[in-house]
């Protein structure tokens, strides 16, 4: 099996590489260089996708079996399809890793396979899209599904589009679970969301990787999946987790929505995972169950992030880290006018 991965370097495109080595495949990785060191016994080609000539050059070094795109979440859909019609010729199959922000309707419905995307040329630029007053839809949506049908123009059926929600697990680089894993080590009174019953469904890194490895070794038709857990958690037990693995004396505050956005709390970012929309964690992933997808326990996510990072795990520099995570001053300026409420 020869295989070419577009990124390799990070997160799931690291994971993706380690995989598809461990199964003995032939592995080439395809970036610039910059997020860190490619694999050992993979063949690396350095260059940057968005140059025809680089891409003329990587293409040389096909045909493959498999096409894995882990690298396009920051790209214009024409960036997209550049790539795709430049490596058509020289691939059996194109694994792209999508989102489902894709969905019209997300976060606000559940979500199936069948349900509408959000439309966007497959040439569009940057600039293509919105994002709406409440949050949705979202531009890196609207962009996210120019990139679908970039793939799906130059690849026809022999692509296959993964819709993940929330990916976590060691080597995170967004910072949503370390945020919560450094919080819950600091104790005390923390300030969470209510329902404190409300199940979660984000998915480890390994499983999306060894699900993209499935994927890329199938013979079938393409198609799409969505990429969810089945079972995932409530929140109460997230929560519970981080505190038990990290040792934290922490207990926290369930606090209702309205008085979060009293209070100015952003959803998503300052107590990352809650969001309050209805379809927010309702993704269907029957289809991918049905497919292969395995999913670990979370407990043992939350588990191995936190042995990551007490490894010096260093995840690789970005901006999203930053934006996540409610300030101590803040958090406890709430909390301190909610007992007071009471």
């Amino acid at each position: 099996m020869r295989m070419l991965v577009l990124g390799g370097t990070w997160f799931l495109g690291k994971e993706v590489v380690a995989g598809a080595l461990a199964r003995g495949w032939e592995v080439s990785a395809f970036n610039r260089g910059r997020s860190g060191p490619d694999a050992i016994g993979v063949h690396a080609v350095h260059g940057d996708r968005t140059n025809p000539e680089d891409l003329q050059q990587l293409a040389s070094h096909g045909p493959w079996d498999a096409v894995v795109d882990t690298s396009s979440s920051e790209l214009p859909p024409r960036d997209v399809l550049l790539a795709a019609r430049a490596l058509a010729d020289q691939a059996a199959r194109w694994v792209h890793v999508s989102t489902v922000s894709v969905y019209e309707g997300w976060p606000h419905h559940p979500l199936t396979e069948n349900s509408p995307l959000l439309v966007c040329p497959a040439d569009a630029d940057s600039a293509f899209g919105y994002t709406g007053p409440d949050g949705s839809p979202t531009k890196y949506g609207f962009q996210k599904a120019g990139g679908e049908r970039a793939v799906a123009e130059a690849l026809g059926d022999r692509a296959v589009f993964l819709r993940p929600g929330v990916i976590l697990g060691p080597g995170e680089y967004v910072g949503r679970l370390p945020w919560w894993l450094t919080r819950a080590e600091r104790g005390g009174w923390i300030l969470a969301p209510s329902p404190a019953e409300r199940r979660i469904q984000p998915v480890d890194v390994r499983d999306v990787a060894a699900f993209t490895l499935d994927q890329a070794a199938d013979t079938s038709a393409g198609g799409a999946f969505n990429v969810a857990h089945p079972e995932g958690l409530t929140f109460a037990e997230f929560v519970t987790a981080c505190l038990t693995v990290t040792g934290g004396a922490g207990r926290p505050v369930w606090t209702a929505p309205e008085d979060l956005t009293h209070h100015g709390v952003k959803q998503w970012t300052e107590l990352p995972l809650w969001r309050t929309h209805t379809g927010v964690w309702a993704v269907d992933p029957s289809q991918a169950v049905a497919a292969g997808l395995r999913c670990r326990p979370l407990d043992e996510t939350i588990a191995d992030t936190w042995a990551w990072l007490q490894a010096d795990g260093r995840p690789v520099e970005h901006p999203r880290w930053a934006e996540h995570g409610i300030a101590p001053e803040k958090e406890a300026k709430i909390l301190t006018s909610l007992s007071g409420a009471n």
